[in-house]
């Protein structure tokens, strides 16, 4: 290969990595491409996923199956109304023997983390949950304690049931890169995901360790983006604020709440790692573009104007990005090889 295009390309090393993970999980997990891309895109750019989907579409069994293939630890906390922080983070035990305290880590000190219908548990173990996702530690009887790295929650809602349940804080839903949805599988992938359970069980031998995922996390941070990528993530961002200065002037009276600088932030992140997922040390257009109603569907409020309509998030997104072109000057690797 000519040193040419060499800084237009993920390493080698890095792609058969990246292809050895996925082969594991897809060795057990049928279908379900899309939302696997987006766990691997969360993984390497260090978010975290909110996930939406019925029961039974194996979003257990590919987090879990992806802790085997890095050799992480995986833990899953099934969220419940009777649930309390401590459950969560851990607490401080008395010892009858010995007249002192220790601390009992609790189950958020894990590299995969599954927060099980997360809309059930009260506001106040959800906040429990804010700091560890934004600081990786957490706060026992004065005294932080790290999660470990590299670390990711992901977090299910079930949109069927809605009794009994509690909504995420809109200080907690930020906290998440993306909002996934997880739909059913087509009937040939419902066939071989039935043949798989009633025959021989198949496991993920593992391929990488939790070391080489960070060093994977760190290259992802390398990958270039343009700064026209950049601005144009900024101006997705800001139609969902302010949708009249973008020659939106009627989606205005739809929309309570706009994204906050985090969904900038996420959109480019995102557009790095999906990048390196692709094989590229670069990002185009696609990458982001790809990943925009993810980041933000969970982000924009609707007014009651805009729900008495019969607008959703998804909907008002796809009408921000058609009124917001993507960037169509050259980039600079192109600039760099031609």
């Amino acid at each position: 290969m000519s040193t040419e295009n060499e800084p237009t390309s993920a390493s080698a090393s890095t792609a058969e990595l990246m292809e050895q993970i996925l082969y594991q999980v897809k060795r057990v997990v049928v279908g379900q491409d899309r939302f696997l891309e987006r766990v691997m895109v969360a993984v390497l750019a260090g978010g975290h996923l909110l996930v939406e989907g019925v029961p039974g579409l194996a979003k257990t069994l590919t987090v879990k199956t992806l802790a085997d293939a890095v050799r992480g630890q995986f833990k899953r906390i099934q969220f419940t109304p009777d649930l309390v922080p401590a459950d969560l983070i851990g607490t401080r035990i008395y010892n009858q023997k010995t007249g002192e305290f220790s601390t009992s880590l609790g189950p958020v000190f894990a590299n995969l983390l599954l927060a099980d219908e997360i809309n059930r548990a009260p506001a106040k173990v959800q906040s429990a949950l804010l700091e560890v996702m934004q600081e990786r530690q957490v706060t026992i009887a004065g005294v932080s304690h790290k999660v470990p790295r590299p670390f990711l929650v992901m977090a299910t809602q079930n949109p069927i049931e809605t009794e009994g349940t509690y909504p995420l804080p809109e200080a907690q839903v930020d906290r998440f890169m993306m909002k996934v949805l997880v739909d059913y599988p087509t009937d040939e992938e419902e066939f071989v995901i039935v043949e798989r359970v009633i025959g021989a069980p198949v496991e993920a031998s593992p391929v990488a360790t939790t070391d080489q995922l960070a060093a994977l996390q760190a290259e992802a941070r390398r990958v270039y983006v343009d700064p026209s990528l950049i601005q144009y993530a900024v101006r997705l961002v800001s139609a969902t604020r302010t949708p009249e200065r973008h020659g939106l002037k009627d989606m205005r009276r739809f929309i309570t709440f706009g994204a906050s600088p985090r969904a900038s932030i996420n959109l480019t992140e995102g557009a790095r790692a999906l990048a390196l997922l692709r094989g590229r040390s670069y990002a185009l257009p696609e990458d982001m573009t790809a990943l925009v109603p993810d980041v933000l569907r969970h982000r924009v409020t609707l007014s009651y104007e805009g729900l008495s309509e019969g607008f959703t998030p998804d909907g008002l997104i796809d009408k921000i990005m058609r009124a917001v072109p993507a960037p169509a000057k050259p980039l600079e690797h192109e600039k760099l090889v031609a």
